[in-house]
């Protein structure tokens, strides 16, 4: 998977791939990074890429003419990119899309900067528009980074135990049930003593239904699908 990236600021992404699961995906050559900065692309003697809103408003958009260059120079790099772009508008992008998308060849992010990019950018070049929540960031460079580490973890061979992929929040509707480690007691608080027993049939029953307890407390929207699918609403 090529992960791309057209933003203004390449130092606020790449040290995310220089540690832990990702580095391991880098080095084995399952995941790379590119970066491809406006400021490369403009044709004036500042490098400068920002300009003030026809109309008015407060605040500066990234420069049509350097993001269509930048935009241009990834299709003819990469043929199969799809390019994505996050905003308020989009769609809120869920663990279905990390799934679906974790399946493409290159997936190239628009970072958005200032108050944003010409919406005729949008509509000639952008193939998926997504939201990673209802507030407002300084930059696209968090956004494409939580929706890259998601989609990464889909990739066959970047997690050391896949299986742990079918125990996560959302896999099935429901969040991820609680989980425990050693000490058995902590602070006068013990944890389940069904877990200490060795019947996995037992825990894993156990499991599913503090799951459904964690859903229901947490998340009343998602054990509402829940109960509507088993026809209990």
């Amino acid at each position: 998977m090529n992960f791309i990236f057209v933003s203004l600021f390449e130092n606020l992404i790449a040290p995310y791939f220089e540690d832990s699961i990702l580095k391991r995906a880098v080095d084995k050559k399952i995941i790379s990074t590119h970066f491809f900065n406006p400021r490369n692309f403009t044709t004036n003697r500042y490098k400068k890429v920002d300009d003030y809103m026809i109309g008015g408003g407060a605040g500066l958009l990234i420069g049509t003419e350097p993001l269509a260059g930048t935009i241009e120079h990834v299709r003819a790099k990469f043929k199969n990119a799809k390019f994505i772009y996050l905003s308020p508008a989009g769609k809120k992008f869920n663990q279905n899309d990390a799934k679906r998308l974790s399946g493409e060849e290159s997936l190239c992010f628009i970072c958005g900067r200032y108050e944003g990019i010409d919406e005729r950018i949008v509509e000639r070049y952008v193939d998926e528009i997504f939201c990673i929540g209802d507030f407002i960031l300084t930059g696209g460079e968090l956004g494409a980074l939580c929706m890259c580490d998601a989609i990464s973890r889909n990739i066959k061979g970047v997690l050391g135990n896949e299986s742990s992929l079918v125990e996560e929040s959302f896999e099935g509707g429901i969040l991820e049930a609680p989980a425990f480690t050693k000490p058995d007691v902590f602070e006068n608080l013990p944890i389940v003593s069904e877990f200490l027993k060795g019947n996995h049939a037992k825990m894993r029953s156990l499991k599913n239904q503090m799951a459904l307890c964690k859903t229901r407390f947490f998340r009343p929207d998602m054990y509402r699908k829940i109960a509507r699918n088993k026809g209990n609403l």
